[in-house]
């Protein structure tokens, strides 16, 4: 299985499926791979790419606090396959026992990887030649919002709301 680094290049919600989409980018390439992923994660990711602190660790603060409470760190993510529609993803973590791969969704992976800065692979035959162009909205961006909210307005609202509220998430 050939991999190639990848990184997150674009979060966004696809207007078409009311779905969040993260699309990684062939690191110095411009192939790229659209994710389709749930609201949580979205939230999660949107959460550390802004770098926003928030007062009790979320779901994915707690995976990072795990594994390092466990004597281990993120090495890498790879995101291994696609069947039915689904992607499948597995966490590469090193530790004084020995390595571990833990089968994980491409979402929740991305959102750990972040939080690590670990390197995020991906199959080769994952990745298409699509390029999203200038004007071209595949997905509607939600890190870097269009006119209805800016970056520091999208920080400001995070930074503002409270854990029950994240069932509430709306651009």
């Amino acid at each position: 299985m050939q991999l190639v680094e990848v990184e997150v290049m674009r979060l966004g919600l696809d207007r078409s499926t009311n779905s969040y989409v993260v699309i990684l980018q062939e690191k110095g390439g411009s192939r790229l791979l659209p994710i389709w992923i749930g609201q949580p994660e979205a939230e999660s990711i949107v959460i550390e790419m802004n770098k926003l602190k928030r007062e009790r660790p979320l779901t994915h603060d707690l995976c990072k606090n795990l594994i390092l409470g466990m004597g281990g760190t993120l090495r890498r993510v790879h995101i291994t396959k696609v069947e039915n529609r689904t992607f499948f993803a597995e966490l590469h973590i090193a530790r004084t026992a020995g390595p571990v791969h833990i089968d994980a969704r491409p979402s929740d992976s991305i959102a750990i990887a972040l939080r690590f800065e670990a390197p995020i692979f991906a199959q080769e035959a994952l990745l298409t030649a699509l390029l999203l162009e200038e004007g071209q909205q595949a997905a509607e961006t939600v890190a870097e919002p269009s006119d209805e909210m800016s970056p520091e307005q999208l920080k400001e609202y995070l930074e503002n709301m409270r854990p029950e509220d994240f069932g509430k998430f709306h651009m």
